[in-house]
């Protein structure tokens, strides 16, 4: 069984939630594409784990992790990630985690970079983790970036990292005016932080494949969402990657493998970290609110989140542009406290109304949300293991999401704990 875990919004849906949830039944799981730039919250008996590049399947001594050839890795962070897990009781070894030699190396410059084009952008900034993902991406499509297999190789990695920093200081030092980068610098960082990574490095389509023939399942974990997505979301405020289940054989290393199954995981409402166009945006009270109740803050930098009611146009769009053949429906427990749950049902655009996702900013820019309201279920239902012991007013909302976005809810999240769960079958 091939199975790909995706975001059907802006990203944060509960994806590490879910996975840490259904990887139990999976042998191996494999993040794809992205780096450091989002996390994934799992809490489970090691307590609340945030991870940012490390699979959620991690958690499970008994499951393999691959960070496949669609990645771009930042290895002081992974240096810190394991090291925090491992303090946990964590067991990390190569026969647990798998790095995939054809993986991009997020270096400090490219961190740098973020940072310094952000700041010359000022009020139009794009709203970025400054955490090196569009730089790194950038040069890896211009190919001119270090991959993790170049570390094996020790003899030729001085030369290639110096014709490198000659390059990019045309840029850093003679764009930006910033200080040079110097190869003496990053020769210590790549060696401080990726020499002990070396015995995982190995090339994950050999790994996969042999484990696709001895009949092992695998799971495909995404970062962010699909209006995340490079190509088919709210462009330019996306991320850098392909965020969407089409890219995850290919993103994991096995371009010939198809997907049995995706799960596109949502949540009962809206949120989004960052800049640009969030039609179903709440404010004031009524967004405060909505915020302290979901705990909604970034899991990778701490932002507070934007939030909004259920979006039935960006919920419809991000389904399809997933192919999900079925949805996890996540936090639905934080709506226990209104009276009326808010749904974004159209936009109006330019005095029309609009019923399908606009794939252009222009129009994005200028959507405004039309809303319905739907009667609450006002009570706690964080206790509730099956969709008998549901208020009807819950089920309502449940089958409202799953005909608005035409694709069956099987997995009801109530609360964050691995077991506050519900089968919807």
């Amino acid at each position: 069984m091939l199975t790909s875990i995706v975001g059907t919004n802006w990203g944060d849906e509960g994806k590490g939630r879910m996975v840490d949830l259904l990887s139990k039944s999976y042998d191996i799981v494999v993040r794809y594409q992205g780096g450091n730039n989002a996390g994934h919250t799992v809490v489970n008996e090691y307590g609340k784990t945030v991870l940012n590049l490390l699979p959620s399947g991690i958690l499970r001594p008994e499951t393999a992790n691959v960070l496949g050839p669609g990645m771009v890795i930042d290895l002081e962070h992974l240096s810190k990630e394991t090291q925090t897990l491992k303090d946990r009781g964590v067991e990390i070894t190569p026969e647990h985690l798998v790095l995939s030699s054809r993986a991009t190396i997020c270096l400090p410059y490219h961190r740098l970079l973020d940072v310094l084009e952000e700041e010359r952008l000022g009020s139009k900034k794009f709203g970025s983790t400054r955490r090196g993902i569009s730089p790194v991406y950038a040069d890896k499509y211009m190919k001119k970036t270090l991959r993790l297999g170049d570390l094996l190789y020790p003899a030729t990695l001085r030369e290639k990292v110096e014709d490198l920093v000659e390059w990019k200081n045309l840029t850093v030092e003679k764009g930006y005016g910033s200080a040079p980068i110097k190869a003496d610098g990053l020769m210590d960082w790549l060696l401080a932080y990726g020499k002990p990574f070396v015995p995982f490095v190995r090339d994950t389509s050999l790994y996969l494949q042999e484990a696709i023939t001895a009949g092992k399942s695998i799971m495909f974990e995404a970062q962010l969402g699909a209006l995340r997505d490079v190509d088919f979301g709210i462009y330019p405020y996306t991320s850098a990657s392909s965020t969407l289940a089409a890219y995850a054989t290919l993103g994991a290393g096995i371009p010939f493998a198809a997907l049995d199954q995706v799960i596109g995981i949502m949540k009962a409402y809206s949120s989004c970290v960052g800049e640009g166009p969030f039609t179903c945006e709440l404010f004031g009270e009524e967004g405060d609110k909505l915020r302290e109740a979901g705990a909604e803050y970034g899991a990778a930098t701490g932002r507070p989140r934007r939030v909004g009611g259920f979006d039935v146009v960006a919920s419809r769009y991000g389904t399809k542009m997933q192919g999900c053949t079925a949805i996890a429906l996540t936090k639905l427990d934080v709506l226990s406290y209104m009276e009326m749950i808010p749904v974004c049902v159209a936009y109006e655009i330019r005095g029309e109304r609009c019923d399908s996702f606009p794939s252009g900013i222009d129009d994005l820019m200028v959507a405004k949300p039309i809303y319905e309201y739907l009667p609450g279920f006002h009570c706690d239902i964080s206790h509730c293991r099956s969709i008998e012991e549901l208020p009807r007013e819950a089920i309502d909302y449940i089958r409202f999401i799953e005909s608005a976005v035409d694709c069956p809810i099987r997995y009801l999240s109530v609360g964050p704990e691995r077991e506050a769960y519900i089968w919807m079958p």
